[in-house]
C-alpha cells in the first residue's frame, strides 16, 4: 500500500498553493543495523512472494503493512507520546489493518483514500526531492535498483521509480494489490523484478542491494519498535551512497491512533527519534506543498 490520511477533528491546514518547497538539512548520529533476509522472487516470470505462511526467516505469521487514510476519521483516539501507549494488542493492531485494506478498491483513488486527484502533485514533488540525490557528484545516489515499500498497486513504482531506476522491487501486505499491479504497470512492469507479499514488520530488504528504498504512507501501520527495526534492516539493504526515504503524514503533537484503519500518526519529533534510534543519518527534510487544506501535513525525509 502506499498512501495515508487524517483523523476526525485533527486535520491540519497545508500552506497555500504556489509557495516554494522548504527543505532543511539536518545531521544526526549514524550507527549499525542488523538485517534479516527474505527469499526473492524470479525476474522471469515475475512472481509474488506471499507470506500466507509464517515468514521463512523469523517464523512470524504475516501481519500488516499499509498506508493511506484521507478523510476525517471518527475513530481517532487522543494523542500519546509513543505507540505502545495506544496499541494494546499488536496482533489485533496488524490484523485489523490488514482486513481494512483487503476491502479497499485496487485503484489509485483507493490507494489514496479518495484523494486520487492529488497523485500528480505528490509524484512531482517526490521527483524533485529525489533528483537532488541523483545529480552528478562524488556522493551521487545510483539508479540501478529501488524498493517500493507499501507499494499497493504500484502508483509510485509506475510514476516515480520506474522512470528513474533500471529495476524496482515492490512489497505490500495485500496480495490483490500486487496482482493488480501487473496490469496497472503495463509494459514497463517487466522491469519489476520481485513482488513481495509481506508486512514490513516481517520484511528484510536484501543486504547491499538498493540505491533507494522508498517508504510512503505506511509507517503508521508499524509500532515504534517494528519501525525502528525495519529501518535498521533498510540501512543494511542500501548500496553505497544509497538512501532511505520516508514520506508520510505528521501529527501536530504526539501520536494519534485511528481505529478505523488501525494506524497511528506521529509528530515530527517522534519520527526523528525513531530515525535516530535506527542509526540513520538524516540528510534532508521537506514539507509537501499544495495538498488540500483538510489533510495532515506531509513530510519527506531522506536518510542513510
Amino acid at each position: 500500500m502506499d498512501d495515508a490520511f487524517p483523523a476526525a477533528g485533527l486535520v491540519r491546514n497545508s500552506p497555500q498553493f504556489g509557495q516554494e518547497v522548504h527543505a532543511e538539512l539536518l545531521c544526526l548520529l549514524p550507527s549499525v543495523s542488523s538485517p534479516r533476509q527474505v527469499t526473492q522472487g524470479l525476474a522471469e516470470p515475475q512472481s509474488i512472494m506471499c507470506a500466507a505462511l509464517p515468514c521463512l526467516t523469523c517464523g512470524l505469521s504475516p501481519t500488516l503493512l499499509s498506508p493511506r487514510s484521507s478523510k476525517s476519521r471518527a475513530g481517532a483516539r487522543p494523542s500519546a507520546s509513543m505507540t505502545s501507549e495506544l496499541v494494546e494488542n499488536e496482533f489485533e493492531f496488524y490484523s485489523k489493518a490488514e482486513k481494512y485494506w483487503k476491502d479497499v478498491p485496487a485503484t489509485v483513488d483507493g490507494m489514496l483514500g479518495g484523494y486520487g486527484h492529488i497523485s500528480s502533485i505528490d509524484i512531482n514533488s517526490s521527483r524533485k526531492f529525489l533528483q537532488r540525490f541523483l545529480r552528478d557528484g562524488p556522493n551521487r545516489t545510483g539508479t540501478t535498483r529501488a524498493l517500493d515499500c507499501g507499494a499497493g498497486i504500484g502508483r509510485i513504482t509506475k510514476r516515480l521509480l520506474l522512470p528513474l531506476f533500471k529495476t524496482v522491487d515492490m512489497v505490500d501486505v495485500t496480495e490483490d494489490f500486487l496482482t493488480k499491479a501487473r496490469s496497472y504497470l503495463g509494459e514497463e512492469g517487466r522491469r519489476v523484478r520481485n513482488y513481495f507479499c509481506c508486512g514490513l514488520q516481517d520484511f528484510s530488504p536484501e543486504p547491499n542491494s538498493y540505491d533507494v528504498i522508498w517508504i510512503q504512507w505506511v509507517i503508521g501501520h508499524l509500532t515504534d519498535n517494528h519501525l525502528s527495526d525495519f529501518l535498521k534492516r533498510c540501512r543494511a539493504g542500501l548500496r553505497p551512497n544509497g538512501i532511505v526515504v520516508i514520506k508520510d503524514n505528521m501529527a501536530q503533537e504526539g501520536v494519534i491512533m485511528d481505529d478505523v484503519d488501525s494506524s497511528v500518526c506521529r509528530d515530527l519529533d517522534v519520527v526523528r527519534k525513531i530515525i535516530r534510534r535506527a542509526g540513520l543519518h538524516l540528510l534532508a527534510e521537506e514539507r509537501q506543498e499544495n495538498f488540500p487544506d483538510e489533510i495532515y501535513h506531509v513530510y519527506t525525509f531522506a536518510m542513510r
